[in-house]
Order: structure tokens, then sequence, then C-alpha cells
């Protein structure tokens, strides 16, 4: 089972309508246990990371999530699904988070204008399975007004530059997180999608279409 986190406010619509385009089944869902039985997690993220993380611990989803990465089953965040991985946040005023990657969460510098919106380029810094078929450099779609900043940057697969350069992909072992929307990102951004699902139904040995 693709499982997809509805925590009340991801953007969790375009996800499944891309995943379903993608030819698989997937279960928009909010019941940890459905988490804990996933082969597949995918966690969206639109909104502010302190009201994500109060309602995933409400939902009682923050222990099913770890556990997941914990047990490297294939998980992809996207955008605030992968800012809420980090050990913590400046937005909401300072916010702990997941820390399920050590770093920080931080605001885009003031002189730029923020929210960083539209299509921007995706530098690739290592080879990784998502990648297949995807030239570097190639565009997605942001809407974001913070970066990560991992502490590891052996785990940085991806950056951008705006202003800054920031990491916008992070790979390490089954999971992939990204700053952009692939889901919005048209052609390119399915067939990172794909990349990953193929990729991961693969490991797990079995067909999730």
């Amino acid at each position: 089972m693709i499982a997809i986190i509805d925590y009340g406010a991801g953007n969790l619509r375009s996800v499944a309508k891309a995943v379903a385009r993608l030819g698989y089944s997937a279960k928009v869902t909010s019941e940890p246990v459905d988490v804990t039985k996933a082969d597949i997690v995918i966690l969206p993220g639109v909104g502010a990371a302190g009201d994500t993380m109060e309602s995933l611990l409400k939902l009682g989803l923050v222990e099913p999530v770890r556990q997941v990465i914990r047990q490297s089953r294939p998980f992809l965040g996207i955008c605030l699904g992968l800012q809420v991985l980090l050990t913590n946040t400046q937005e909401s005023g300072g916010y702990d988070c997941l820390d399920i990657i050590a770093g920080k969460v931080r605001l885009l510098p003031p002189e730029l204008k923020v929210p960083h919106m539209g299509w921007n380029q995706v530098k690739q810094q290592k080879p990784h399975p998502v990648f297949e078929g995807i030239a570097d450099e190639s565009y997605f779609y942001f809407v974001h007004s913070y970066y990560v900043d991992p502490q590891d940057q052996a785990i940085v697969a991806g950056v951008t530059d705006y202003g800054l350069q920031f990491c916008s992909l992070i790979t390490t072992g089954n999971l992939v997180a990204t700053q952009f929307h692939p889901e919005k990102s048209g052609e390119v951004g399915l067939r990172l999608l794909s990349n990953f699902l193929k990729t991961n139904s693969q490991i797990i040995g079995r067909e999730l279409c």
C-alpha cells in the first residue's frame, strides 16, 4: 500500500492525482495504523511548520513517521514534508520538528522576494535513481519561504539558486525529500515521482499498481 499522509493541511489532491496518473493506487489517510503498515509513505506539505507538527502530534502520526524511516521503508517528503524532518525550524517563532535529519530550517534572506514562488532549476549533486531520465538543472515548481540546512551535506542530492544556494532535494537510504513540488512540476515532476515509486516497488519486491 502507498499511504499519503493527511494531517489536515497537505496538498493531498494534487499528489493523489499525480500518483493515480502514474498508474498507482494510494490511500489518503490520517490513521497511524495505515502509516505503520504502508509499503511506501508520502508526506506532502503546505502551510506552517508549527501547525503541521501540532497536527501530526494530535493525530498520533509522529512515531509512525519516525518508525517508517527508522525501518528504511520508502518515504517521500514534499516541501513542508521535507522541512519537518529536520531538527527544528525558525518558522512559527521557532519550533521543534521530527529531528530525523539533523539540521535547521531557515528563513530565506529578507532582501529576497518571499515566498520563493515559481519555476527554478535543481542542480544534481550526486547520482540517484530519482534522477533517471531527468536532465541536470531541470526546472521544478517551488512555493516556500524557508529552506533546509542539514548538518550532513552528503545527503544533499539537489541544490537551487535563489539569492543563495539552498538544498532542494535530500536522499538518504530509502528516504527522498524535495523542497519543490514534483506533483506541480509538469512532466519532469511526474518523471521524478515515477522514478521514486518504480524504484521502491522493486525494492519491496511487489507491484503496487
